[in-house]
């Protein structure tokens, strides 16, 4: 091979030379099918390195080099799925043949399914799934599906902008603008989950579990006999929880819809999806409880191995990464809290006092494993008020001082203010007086926080309520300061240099903007976890009837 395609690192230098072209081209086609130690011929290599553009060229001298493969006999093709190469992907599978033939064994077939459902490339996998049934069989085999189980992101749907949508609602007529695309991940299950539905029970409940992790577990032989352990298969892989732990709503109602007996189904924790759901804080899939009627009375009391019930699984304390879907704290203390009256508001009364196997209720466990958190929210909520509040006691300061000091001073005669019968006069007046009370209202929210109970219940609704309303009010105390400071210029400034004002009021605006920029995602969460919580359950739209 010549020394040009040694290597995918040689490919990116060629890449950025100019005259690749010529490079290319002045080689013999014969030259271009040479293999280097590891099998690999040029186009394999540019597949792994993603090189779309030396592909081309390279494809279009030699189309032969298309069915030659590389090292562990991988086509072009399914190196660059495997290499995660989306564009070339595309760009190969368009110049690939039907894929009829010796040329592609089914299993290779099957192999790139797998690898363009790993990449995220569906629209691949679903022409490969509608063209080659021959595949179906290994698609369910190697469950394709647990592969889309963690994927929740995959079956989201592309919709038009709202710019799109509010033309489409004002002008007659038909639909303009990008079509709906369609879900191609939710279209990959149907076809898989309909070949899966022909097999019997025994079949079905296997492809649903996974494959087994065998562990060694401990043995209770009694006070005084030995430790003994055994082997035991267990299913982390079990399809239904993992797209239940990682939130993939769709997955879920597409099988349930077609399996309603999946509903009942347990791990081998002996939860059932639902109680995965409440444990990893996934409330799209809680929310089918809704949708479940009468089963959900039943289903709530189903206890682990633990003897936990599902409020118990809600008073525990969930992994960072779910924490951290909310900013602050405070506010992820406010979230659990959120998640345990939820689910408490759903269990049977009996259910709220049950003990586990370690002798625990849900309010003590949840007491016990948010201790934690709630110091750390106490500390950020007092953090975060007292750092605002110097703020705003500046700000109530310096507006009070400026309503006695009145820009142009007062008339010697009278006693009245110079400018009292100017316009920006009444916009300096106002704005200061609504400086300093929002800066007051400001500074006695953030001292209602610093002198808090902070307990338990605080969390929920008291705190966030008051550091929203502070935060608010700083953000107004700010706003009138500044349009303030630029109405005394307005009066000043009257004669000569009448173009300073205008530059003194866009310059003022800058803090503003500034402290919206810095301050705005607090305040966003802080409503939306505050007054958005009430839809976070018992949505309107319903997933599976």
């Amino acid at each position: 091979m010549p020394k040009q395609f040694d290597s995918p690192d040689q490919f990116q230098e060629l890449r950025d030379n100019e005259n690749q072209n010529l490079v290319i081209s002045s080689l013999m086609a014969e030259d271009l099918e040479l293999q280097n130690k590891d099998s690999n011929t040029a186009l394999c290599l540019a597949a792994a390195a993603g090189t779309v553009k030396i592909a081309e060229i390279l494809v279009e001298n030699n189309p032969k080099l298309l069915t030659i493969r590389g090292k562990y006999e991988a086509s072009p093709l399914l190196i660059a799925a495997l290499f995660g190469r989306k564009d070339m992907v595309s760009y190969l599978y368009s110049k690939t043949d039907s894929m009829t033939g010796k040329d592609w064994s089914d299993e290779e077939k099957g192999t790139l399914l797998h690898a363009c459902i790993r990449a995220n490339q569906y629209d691949i996998a679903l022409n490969l799934l509608q063209h080659h049934k021959e595949i179906l069989a290994l698609a369910t085999d190697n469950n394709a599906l647990h592969v889309l189980a963690r994927k929740p992101s995959a079956f989201a749907r592309t919709r038009q902008t709202v710019f799109w949508r509010l033309l489409n609602t004002i002008l007659p007529g038909p639909r303009i603008g990008p079509a709906d695309k369609k879900c191609e991940a939710l279209e990959i299950v149907k076809i898989i989950w309909e070949q899966i539905l022909e097999l019997n029970d025994v079949e079905i409940g296997n492809i649903i579990r996974g494959p087994s992790d065998i562990v060694k577990v401990k043995v209770d032989g009694g006070r005084r006999a030995r430790a003994k352990y055994e082997e035991k298969p267990i299913h982390r892989s079990r399809l239904l929880f993992v797209a239940a732990a990682f939130g993939n709503t769709k997955l879920i109602t597409e099988l349930i819809q077609s399996c309603p007996e999946l509903i009942w189904k347990n791990d081998d924790n002996n939860q059932t999806l639902f109680h995965v759901a409440v444990l990893h804080r996934q409330e799209s899939v809680y929310n089918l409880l809704y949708e479940i009627g009468a089963i959900k009375d039943v289903v709530t009391t189903f206890k682990d191995k633990n003897n936990n019930n599902i409020l118990h699984l809600a008073a525990m304390l969930p992994e960072q990464t779910q924490l951290r879907i909310v900013s602050g704290v405070a506010l992820q203390m406010q979230r659990e809290l959120l998640w345990y009256k939820e689910v408490e508001s759903m269990v049977q009364p009996s259910l709220r006092e049950m003990k586990n196997e370690q002798g625990k209720t849900p309010p003590e466990l949840f007491s016990e494993q948010h201790a934690d958190l709630m110091n750390k929210g106490e500390s950020w909520m007092k953090e975060t008020a007292s750092q605002c509040m110097v703020v705003a006691a500046l700000i109530t300061t310096i507006m009070f001082a400026a309503a006695f000091t009145l820009p142009g001073g007062n008339n010697s005669d009278n006693g009245h203010p110079m400018f009292k019968n100017q316009s920006a006069f009444m916009v300096f007046v106002i704005t200061d007086a609504i400086s300093l009370f929002s800066s007051s209202a400001s500074i006695l929210m953030f001292l209602a926080i610093l002198t808090a109970r902070y307990t338990e219940q605080d969390f929920l609704a008291s705190l966030p309520i008051k550091l929203m309303v502070g935060l608010l009010a700083l953000f107004i105390s700010i706003a009138t300061m500044m349009i303030a400071f630029s109405a005394s210029f307005f009066l000043v400034y009257t004669k000569g240099m009448k173009w300073l004002p205008y530059l003194i009021t866009g310059l003022a605006a800058s803090p503003v903007v500034l402290f919206v920029g810095l301050q705005f995602g607090l305040f966003y969460d802080v409503v939306r976890t505050t007054f958005s919580s009430r839809f976070l359950f018992k949505p309107k739209k319903h997933m599976l009837y």
